[in-house]
């Protein structure tokens, strides 16, 4: 059976020419790591940022706390406080990263404060 062949031409190269992401022997690629920030739009949201940061730390700690039957009224305190500051700052977010960050800590603030109801509450 005979081979196929191509008629179709490409472009020649020049000796030496090198394709495009080829690597020269003894190249080091510079990687950064990835930063994370919230603010990829390029402006600054100093009140959001703090906003979201403790929306979501406030919901880890009223997660964390609301395990624990004796801490039920910090963690409901916390949880109750942390919910209302994350859906005061989703509405204003500008980026997603804040939009994520600011849900986790939304759904970790409304758990722990719902599990530290149901072991007292603020009783």
């Amino acid at each position: 059976m005979p081979e196929a062949t191509s008629t179709q031409t490409h472009g020649a190269q020049t000796p030496g020419a090198q394709t495009p992401g080829a690597r020269t022997p003894g190249a080091r690629m510079q990687t950064r790591a990835p930063w994370l920030t919230l603010n990829t739009d390029g402006q600054r949201h100093p009140a959001l940022n703090a906003a979201t940061a403790f929306t979501f730390f406030g919901g880890i700690a009223a997660f964390a706390l609301g395990l624990v039957v004796k801490a039920h009224l910090a963690a409901t305190i916390l949880g109750i406080v942390a919910f209302g500051i994350g859906m005061t700052a989703q509405m204003f977010s500008a980026t997603r990263e804040q939009r994520v960050f600011i849900m986790a800590g939304i759904i970790a603030a409304g758990v722990g404060a719902g599990i530290a109801l149901a072991h007292g509450g603020f009783g």
